[in-house]
């Protein structure tokens, strides 16, 4: 006796099938490409906080967008590059110090340290009783710090291939937002045709246009708070001869960048100036440094107001808890997650209280 199963349960266990099967490719799909995620997220960045910029840019050039596309990814390579020249060729030039200390320390002892060393803010007083033991008793004092040598090392070479990474995402990132911005709204065509067809022609457009100003917002808020906090902050540890003012520089900027703010530069560096006995200095750096986190403080919520209207919380939230999930990439991808949630949170609110009974 056969028994057969209801066309019902029949349709039931199809479906859910062939949702288990599409799962699986979702994940599959996630798995390729969870490594492009970071290239794909710098890119939405750019493309989106960049793209009224580059359309005048295509106006400039009589219509040309591939032109001006390839300008485009050049200059933003060259912004992104130099820094890291820059920074190359100064560790290329302490290493050219290393190898002559490592030469004469072969024949007339380990040398004293040079005074770049020494005069480090903070951590320069340290180094030189640390080098001065080694040059008393060189081998005790070598096998006493052997562990932390090695972990530093480690810590250094490490830090620096995350760095080199970083910068690789960024610099594809710039690369596929410029093919982003060549293919204009061509692009766009298969993602609006989508939200328009899952959420309605009103609501898709609603949808898509909030989520280009939440990313906005929030690129030109963090990226151009935190850059225009760095050149400032620049400025001042030129004026006052403060060694390796660049990346100081560059600390500043990511400091700013994860919301903890540029005091954590600024403070220890007056301190510093102050030990040294330069208390004029120290009292311009403090006053200077005031002024950097009032610009820290006033002009991320003006940037931010003109491009999403976001408030600080969401925002901070977003950059803090995307750092700890995914890293420093994470930063962009949290804080643009929140805002997005939060513009599209508070259109379905509008919505709910146009459609809501009035008594």
């Amino acid at each position: 006796m056969s028994t057969r199963i209801p066309s019902t349960s029949r349709r039931i266990i199809e479906t859910i099938i062939v949702l288990l099967l599409l799962l699986g490719l979702m994940y599959a799909l996630y798995d390729v490409l969870k490594v492009f995620f970071g290239v794909f997220t710098f890119a939405i960045i750019f493309s989106v906080s960049l793209f009224g910029l580059y359309e005048k840019s295509v106006v400039w050039l009589g219509g040309r967008r591939k032109l001006a596309a390839v300008i485009y990814s050049v200059l933003l390579v060259a912004v992104v590059a130099l820094p890291f020249a820059y920074a190359v060729s100064t560790v290329n030039d302490h290493l050219k110090e290393i190898g002559y200390w490592l030469e004469s320390a072969k024949d007339e002892g380990i040398p004293d340290l040079p005074a770049w060393i020494t005069n480090l803010p903070l951590a320069g007083k340290e180094v030189s009783q640390f080098w001065h033991e080694l040059q008393l008793r060189p081998r005790e004092t070598a096998s006493i710090y052997e562990r932390q040598i090695m972990h530093s090392i480690h810590r250094v070479v490490t830090t620096g291939v995350g760095i080199l990474g970083m910068a690789l995402q960024v610099v594809l990132g710039i690369i596929v937002s410029a093919i982003f911005l060549v293919s204009g709204d061509r692009l766009m065509r298969p993602v609006r045709a989508t939200m328009t067809h899952m959420f309605g022609d009103k609501d898709g457009y609603a949808l898509l246009a909030a989520t280009a100003q939440a990313v906005k917002g929030v690129s030109i808020g963090v990226m151009g708070t935190a850059l225009a906090a760095a050149v400032v902050s620049w400025i001042g540890f030129k004026i006052a001869g403060i060694p390796f003012a660049l990346a100081l520089a560059a600390v500043v900027y990511f400091l700013v960048l994860i919301q903890v703010g540029p005091l954590w530069v600024w403070i220890p560096l007056v301190i510093w100036m102050a030990v040294q006995g330069h208390t004029g200095w120290a009292l311009f750096l403090a006053i200077y440094g005031a002024g950097v986190l009032v610009l820290d403080g006033v002009l991320k919520p003006v940037l931010i107001a003109k491009s999403g209207k976001l408030p600080f919380l969401v925002l901070f939230l977003g950059v803090i808890g995307g750092m700890i999930a995914w890293g420093f990439t994470g930063m962009f991808k949290g804080a643009i997650i929140l805002a997005v949630f939060y513009t599209v949170f508070n259109s379905w609110l509008e919505k709910t209280k146009y459609y809501a009974p009035k008594e």
